[in-house]
């Protein structure tokens, strides 16, 4: 949609110096699939027909997606947009004229993508277009989970922890809250599968539900190990590469067979590190470490927002270096 330029616009416009934040707002207005996007919410969108008519559901889409990529809260996002010249441009805000939408505005916008499940439309949606422009490959998946930590402080109105997380254990440490568990395109790195459940639940026993059913091969950690003997797996064509623990490689005798071994666990290793990277962006990009909401409903529609946009973060990366580009960060 073309847009007519504002004063803060045209102020950024001046400048001869483009930050690092101009600089992905700028690749992620060429990348996003706006229409599609826009196509997928406007059904379900107040029409204005009583009352005060609501604000333009592109530019609530924006400031959706800026709260997204900043790990913002409301109130935060709210105080952010008066803040930045950047962030308002690329909401089309122009304060000369409007004020920034409220932060109950913001959470009526998030609810209303919550009550209708267009989070996972939205991230569907995403990885459609992308399929479009060959970035997905769907010959390999990479199945991966992360701890999402949860408040464990029963210091709070109820005087109790969420009843949806729980603890588990990894390595020599105990967490609370839950797992996120996806699916990776072995060859690009996107996401095209994305499960929410309680820390405690296995890996293996949700790696059936990451496969989109068209890949040959997948690859998990030795949390998998097991896998291809779970029923749920009986009628799935795909051939498994899965990790070996490291005690049982470390217990072999040396020798050629061990070598063997262990330059094919590097290999397999390899290939699996690329299932991290969209764990990076959701973590450490957009500071999404600890659960936001209650309950495994609302912070798993957190997970198609994030891990959706963390595919167009990927993809702007992959298009960038196919041109020669040096790919940007948020």
């Amino acid at each position: 949609m073309k847009r007519q330029i504002g004063f803060a616009e045209a102020e950024i416009a001046g400048k001869k110096r483009v930050t690092r934040r101009q600089r992905f707002l700028a690749e992620m207005e060429k990348i996003v699939p706006w229409q599609r996007l826009l196509s997928a919410i406007e059904p379900h969108y107040p029409k204005g027909t009583r009352g005060r008519p609501p604000i333009g559901l592109e530019r609530m889409l924006r400031i959706y997606f800026l709260q997204r990529w900043y790990g913002l809260s409301d109130e935060g996002l709210e105080h952010a947009l008066y803040d930045s010249i950047a962030l308002r441009a690329f909401a089309g805000i122009d304060l000369a004229i409007e004020n920034v939408p409220d932060a109950t505005t913001l959470l009526k916008f998030r609810r209303l993508l919550f009550e209708h499940e267009l989070t996972r439309k939205l991230f569907d949606e995403i990885g459609i277009t992308l399929c479009e422009r060959g970035l997905m490959m769907k010959e390999g998946t990479l199945i991966d989970a992360t701890i999402i930590e949860a408040p464990p402080s029963t210091k709070n109105a109820g005087k109790s922890r969420d009843p949806e997380m729980h603890q588990t254990r990894k390595g020599n440490e105990w967490h609370f809250g839950m797992k996120a568990h996806v699916g990776v395109d072995a060859d690009s790195g996107l996401v095209h599968s994305v499960l929410g459940t309680s820390a405690n639940v296995s890996d293996v026993s949700q790696a059936h539900a990451l496969l989109h059913g068209h890949e040959e091969e997948a690859f998990g950690d030795a949390g998998y190990i097991g896998v291809d003997k779970r029923d749920e797996m009986k009628d799935k064509p795909v051939k498994w590469h899965v990790a070996a623990k490291r005690g049982k490689v470390k217990a072999m005798h040396e020798g050629p067979l061990k070598d063997l071994v262990i330059a094919l666990e590097k290999n397999k290793a390899q290939i699996r590190a690329r299932v991290e990277h969209p764990f990076h962006i959701i973590k450490n990009l957009f500071r999404h470490r600890k659960v936001r909401y209650k309950g495994l409903a609302k912070n798993t529609a957190q997970l198609f927002r994030l891990f959706g946009l963390a595919n167009l973060v990927i993809a702007q990366n992959l298009l960038g270096s196919v041109h020669g580009s040096n790919p940007s960060c948020v």
